[in-house]
């Protein structure tokens, strides 16, 4: 017996140390890529901030000074701890952690502020991993394939990297490689998610975060097929080819694997650097009406929405047509139903009319209703209640408003949260691309100026009056729909004319009117 029970325990640990060794040959010998480590370190994390935010506000009055530092204090400690989660896991928990960092407006402050540096610091692999993929995805070595590859990186994300290249041709082009470690991982992260998620929405019903893990597990598979996204990037090129203004790489389809994308390389500056535009001449208007005119379209009329617009995936540059769009990273898009799209355009058509019936109504048939459509109304627009209620394209977006809309999510995230389980699925990547958007805006001092409601007014008639056309049967109702298509541009561009007036030169020094459009 003692003989049996010594081999039995030579065998245990034998067979520990040969799933170890096989564990971490896989990884790559790093330690924290073993699927139980980046479980476990994401387990205490959270139970760390669920206990956290019970415990800081124990015995406090919600309505009280004391229990709001304290929950900001609880948010700030939170987002902290998430993103060292973030940056030591890696791969879909730094995407995960970009999509709360896009969620301006809608999330507490901390979270936005402390986990929207992933955007622009997500960890490079080092150039012998990059090689080791290319060897393996396009079965030669990279000396053979490319005169020259950047040592550099010229762009990191969460799941891939960019190098600039030389073919031996002569053309210039960009690599965009896999980081080695974040395919394997992504099972394993996905299902921890999924069950950390669910075991906080059991036990603190008020932080549901369901919504981002189902997302999340959708679309990432998606994400790592680089095939996909080239598909992606070529329907995008074809759907949009009358912006003569808009720019989308083309692909190298023998070049282009799972794991590793080849397209032409583009050169240009972020789209939020005032800087680079100053100094090459470019409007920042002319980018910000161009930029609402590209999503305007996508969402209301084509209803395929680039759902990761931040500015590292967003370049500009000068050219014989003025201001020229690069949109880079096709990895993500939502694809809108017909149903939804016009929901949304009718919703949007209420907002920029002040229509606050037809508010109601249309916030009711996204799932919304009672006096939560307020809420729903102001997370869409980025305003408050008041400023929708006195005309959003009248009153102008200020620095206080914004604070204000910050400082009531801190203090209604379960509310918030509540409406993110309520709402369509698409819609939440809807809210992602309208918060990118509107802080590139920001950025370059643009937002809530009256033409961007005016490109957004368009498209949404023009797709609620394509659809009424579809439907009709008879040649009457056709010239019926055509007129009121035709009457309700004509009113925007009566609108748009009349703004005008009031900011010409006349204008202001006969009515002292000194607003910009």
């Amino acid at each position: 017996k003692t003989m049996l029970r010594r081999t039995v325990q030579a065998g245990a640990v034998a067979g520990t140390i040969g799933v170890t060794y096989l564990a971490l040959q896989n990884n790559q010998w790093h330690v924290s890529n073993i699927g139980v480590v980046r479980f476990g370190r994401a387990a205490i994390t959270v139970s760390r901030i669920a206990f956290d935010y019970k415990l800081s506000t124990l015995g406090m009055a919600k309505d009280s000074e004391e229990y709001a530092q304290a929950r900001s204090a609880a948010h700030l400690r939170s987002a902290r701890r998430l993103l060292r989660l973030c940056c030591v896991n890696g791969g879909a928990f730094i995407k995960v952690g970009q999509h709360v960092g896009a969620l301006d407006y809608l999330l507490p402050d901390e979270y936005v502020r402390t986990l929207s540096v992933l955007h622009s610091e997500a960890p490079a692999s080092p150039l012998s991993s990059i090689q080791q993929v290319l060897r393996e995805d396009l079965k030669a070595e990279p000396e053979e394939i490319f005169a020259s590859f950047s040592e550099r990186p010229i762009g990191a994300a969460s799941l891939a990297q960019v190098h600039r290249a030389t073919l031996h041709s002569g053309e210039t082009v960009a690599v965009k490689v896999q980081h080695p470690s974040v395919l394997g991982n992504s099972v394993v992260d996905m299902a921890t998610m999924e069950l950390l998620v669910n075991i906080v929405a059991k036990l603190f019903p008020e932080f549901s975060l369901m919504w981002l893990a189902e997302e999340t597990k959708r679309n990432l598979p998606l994400e790592l097929n680089f095939v996909n996204e080239a598909h992606n990037q070529e329907r995008v090129r074809r759907m949009f080819s009358h912006f003569d203004w808009l720019v989308v790489p083309g692909i190298h389809w023998g070049l282009t694997t799972k794991r590793v994308l080849t397209m032409d390389f583009c050169e240009g500056g972020h789209v939020n650097d005032k800087k680079y535009l100053t100094d090459n001449g470019i409007s920042a208007t002319e980018v910000s009406d161009r930029l609402g005119q590209l999503y305007s379209e996508m969402i209301f009329v084509q209803g395929y929405v680039h759902c990761d617009p931040h500015p590292g995936n967003l370049l500009v540059r000068n050219s014989p047509k003025g201001a020229s769009l690069v949109l880079l990273d096709h990895g993500l898009y939502t694809e809108l139903t017909d149903q939804f799209r016009l929901q949304y355009a009718n919703l949007w058509l209420a907002l920029i009319r002040t229509d606050l019936e037809a508010l109601r109504h249309w916030s009711s048939r996204l799932g919304i209703s009672g006096d939560l459509h307020k809420i729903l109304s102001c997370i869409v627009s980025g305003r408050s209640w008041n400023s929708i209620t006195q005309g959003i394209d009248r009153k102008k977006a200020t620095r206080a408003e914004g604070h204000d809309i910050r400082e009531f999510a801190s203090q209604h995230l379960s509310l918030i949260t509540q409406i993110l389980n309520m709402v369509p699925r698409q819609m939440l990547f809807i809210f992602k691309t309208n918060d990118l958007l509107r802080g590139i805006e920001t950025s370059l001092g643009t937002r809530g100026a009256a033409r961007s409601f005016i490109t957004m007014a368009r498209c949404c008639v023009r797709a609620v009056y394509t659809d009424q056309l579809r439907h009709c049967s008879s040649w009457w109702c056709r010239v019926v729909v055509t007129m009121q298509a035709c009457i309700a541009q004509s009113a925007i561009s009566v609108y748009q004319t009349c703004r005008w007036l009031r900011t010409t030169a006349l204008a202001c020094f006969f009515l002292g009117n000194t607003e910009v459009v």
